[in-house]
């Protein structure tokens, strides 16, 4: 995606001969929604004013008074190559329909927003950077039966493995090839990837893992990432899942994201003597992560099939303690990392049945709940085993289901509604 004002976006629909407009936005659960009109259609005061739509069936509003409108955000226009006629595709916002057309609050975007507006009124840091790992798996057949009487689900993979599939090879590796194909499309949107490899799991588990961008931007990445395989998987005959725990004893998929803060470019989780290479802030921002780990989970793991994952022995963060290479810790801290610059932690727990515009939102305000409290992590009990620490340590384990994330969430949520950016409502 990139930048464009409205007379560059009508230039493109000249030059391209762009029939129609396709507006997309995530309702909150994180179900994409579209809306297409005729390229002619767009003008400045539609950019304005926006295109009405039932704001009850994105569960925005009371079905009462549901009227709302989408306007376009014309910075995030791309082609789509999945239409048949030739479309331009961007995000759009939810906006009130009075005069003013007041921004929505609950539109996860504008949460996104806001919690990068509250990290800059700290002072601390002025921009947030995310590194997300996307996890899936592919299978050649899904079927599944609900009904009165029955309940079940199939999934079957041409590949079965008797061993560790982490970085299987071609012919093993049958996925290799739709991988290649994703990541140039990811590439024509401007989604930046690291690279791509078979994961661990033995029937059809990938990993793409992406490059760090702000928060809002790894939002809008991680839709259009999930977008991307669902639509080229149905080109291709197969099915592609973000379900956490697809198969009993494989192997779960999360939603890995690696981050840093930035100060006038600067990385200022960066201390080259602390722990880990790790500053005073950024363990005040691990101490906040940590210690609303809990609540955090209604959000980022909000799915009963999150807690089915978050289980021992498949290398699944379950335990509320940080450290070095540690990737059953909630937060692990690369050690491979050499550049200062790029000094980070990876939090663990997430996966993408998750809205990621909430998910990293929510993250991030624990975080400067941290830093603004001064939260010391090895004074909370959550220190890792090569860490000095003077209180003994006890395995404190993530909830293990989504009712006891609820409830650690309606116990546990004023960390996200400081400056107004999660609304008491949400």
């Amino acid at each position: 995606m990139s930048g464009n004002g409205f007379a560059a976006v009508k230039k493109r629909i000249e030059d391209e001969g762009i029939r129609f407009i396709d507006l997309k936005m995530l309702d909150l659960s994180g179900r994409l929604h579209h809306l297409s009109f005729p390229a002619s259609r767009l003008t400045e005061s539609l950019c304005r004013h926006g295109l009405g739509f039932d704001g009850s069936s994105y569960g925005f509003l009371k079905v009462e008074n549901s009227d709302m409108v989408l306007v376009p955000d014309l910075s995030t226009t791309a082609r789509d190559p999945f239409r048949s006629s030739p479309t331009l595709t961007m995000f759009a916002e939810a906006r009130l329909a009075d005069a003013g057309r007041t921004p929505f609050a609950q539109d996860s975007r504008c949460i996104a927003r806001r919690a990068e507006e509250a990290l800059r009124q700290t002072g601390v840091a002025d921009a947030s950077h995310w590194g997300p790992e996307y996890e899936f798996h592919i299978f050649e057949e899904a079927e599944f039966l609900s009904e009165a009487n029955d309940s079940a689900f199939g999934v079957r993979s041409g590949e079965k493995f008797y061993q560790n599939a982490y970085h299987a090879c071609n012919p093993f590796d049958r996925y290799d090839d739709f991988r290649d194909e994703v990541c140039e499309v990811m590439d024509d949107f401007n989604i930046p990837v690291r690279y791509h490899h078979h994961e661990v799991g033995a029937q059809g588990q990938q990993e793409i893992e992406g490059w760090f961008a702000d928060l809002a931007t790894t939002g809008d990445h991680a839709v259009l990432t999930k977008y991307i395989l669902f639509n080229l998987a149905e080109r291709h005959g197969l099915k592609v899942t973000f379900m956490p725990k697809p198969m009993l004893d494989n192997a779960g998929s999360g939603w890995h994201l690696h981050q840093f803060l930035t100060k006038g470019g600067k990385n200022v989780f960066n201390q080259d003597d602390g722990y880990a290479g790790l500053s005073e802030t950024a363990l005040h921002y691990i101490g906040g992560v940590l210690t609303h780990a809990d609540s955090l989970c209604a959000f980022t793991n909000p799915s009963t099939k999150s807690f089915k994952r978050l289980v021992t022995c498949f290398e699944a963060a379950t335990v509320r303690t940080f450290g070095r290479s540690n990737r059953g810790a909630a937060i692990r801290i690369p050690s491979y990392v050499s550049d200062p610059q790029m000094r980070r932690i990876e939090y663990r727990p997430p996966d993408l049945t998750a809205n990621p515009y909430i998910c990293c939102a929510s993250i991030l305000m624990a975080g400067l709940d941290g830093i603004i409290n001064r939260i010391d992590p090895i004074e909370a009990g959550y220190a890792p085993e090569d860490a000095p620490s003077s209180k003994a340590q006890a395995a404190d384990f993530l909830p293990r289901s989504l009712d006891d994330a609820l409830d650690a969430l309606e116990n546990d949520h004023q960390f996200l509604v400081r400056d107004g950016v999660f609304p008491e409502t949400l």
